[in-house]
């Protein structure tokens, strides 16, 4: 079997399985009463409050079966990435059941949350220094960054992780740059050519099947949310995706719009301390537009077209080189 049926195969299966989960886990997260608490100052939010979420959770078990259905036991990075996936989503599930359980919208504290995620980090970050190695490829330039690429992994993950789940604050934007972002992604894999990058580009499509199932129920308006369960998890994966395949200098041009959320975070932030004055009229990004009066449905459609737009043209270019 062609590795482009798998791809095709690979995504049919996970997102039937997510289509299957997806009622039943909403069903369940309201009886539960998992639901979110939306801060009191997004105002245009405020109707949401009360929304199921964790609903990463359809996601991550949907990838799991078409990983289970097409990944050999011995593929090494796309299982890899899948246990950090499912690691990350963890971390994040308890950070949405204390905000569950307390009522509240803080769950665990930042220092605890990001402790978890640096534990993470530096076990996988080690591993990839003496299981995947430590070379860096950018439009056919090679570097090798030798142990160097521990603490260089260490931060892509605390970046990446922070900058996808600092981008889920609205219906369907998580999920939607993710999804186009892992399409492309996947696909600049594939074209590697190797045994386990295979396994890894499949991996990915998995993971888009689980969230083409999720969009179904997450696009607005939302039955269900990801919570940090989904944004956690996902950035895992895609700070795993990139660290593999040695393609790590492509996130911040094809995860632009993820990085433009950390940015305008830091940036409020920084400049709030230092003059108490703000420069965005509220952080990340997406809610300053929100505030300037754009629909919701609007950013998640920039934000998807300029992903859509830059993982073209990074595609284009790994493959011309």
């Amino acid at each position: 079997m062609s590795l482009s049926v798998k791809i095709i195969l690979i995504t049919l299966v996970s997102a039937a399985v997510g289509l299957a989960l997806a009622l039943p886990i909403i069903a369940l997260c309201k009886k539960m009463k998992a639901q979110q608490t939306i801060l009191h100052y997004v105002e245009k939010h405020s109707s949401k409050s009360g929304t199921p979420t964790m609903g990463g959770i359809i996601f991550i078990i949907a990838a799991l079966i078409g990983c289970a259905f097409f990944l050999w036991s011995n593929s090494f990075y796309g299982w890899l990435a899948m246990l950090v996936m499912v690691a990350f989503g963890l971390l994040g599930f308890l950070d949405d059941f204390i905000k569950i359980h307390f009522h509240q919208n803080e769950g665990l504290k930042p220092y605890q949350k990001i402790i978890g995620q640096a534990a993470i980090a530096i076990i996988i970050a080690v591993l990839i220094y003496f299981k995947v190695g430590s070379k860096l490829d950018f439009f056919g330039l090679s570097i090798d960054i030798g142990w160097g690429i521990i603490p260089f992994a260490v931060l892509v993950f605390l970046a990446v992780v922070n900058s996808v789940n600092l981008t889920d604050g609205l219906d369907g934007l998580a999920g939607g740059v993710s999804l186009v972002y892992l399409l492309f992604f996947g696909a600049i894999v594939a074209f590697i050519g190797d045994e386990q990058m295979d396994m890894l580009s499949l991996a990915s499509f998995a993971v888009c099947g689980g969230l083409i199932a999720f969009l179904s129920v997450n696009t607005f308006p939302a039955k269900i949310f990801m919570g940090d369960t989904g944004s956690l998890a996902l950035g895992g994966f895609i700070a795993c995706l990139g660290l593999f395949s040695g393609k790590a200098l492509l996130i911040p041009i094809m995860g632009l719009m993820f990085v433009l959320s950390a940015l305008s975070d830091i940036i409020q932030v920084a400049y709030y301390k230092k003059t108490k004055k703000r420069v965005f009229l509220m952080a990340p990004l997406h809610h300053h537009f929100e505030k300037k009066g754009v629909h919701e449905n609007r950013i998640v459609t920039i934000y998807i077209i300029v992903t859509s737009l830059l993982s073209a043209v990074c595609l284009c270019l790994e493959i011309a080189f």
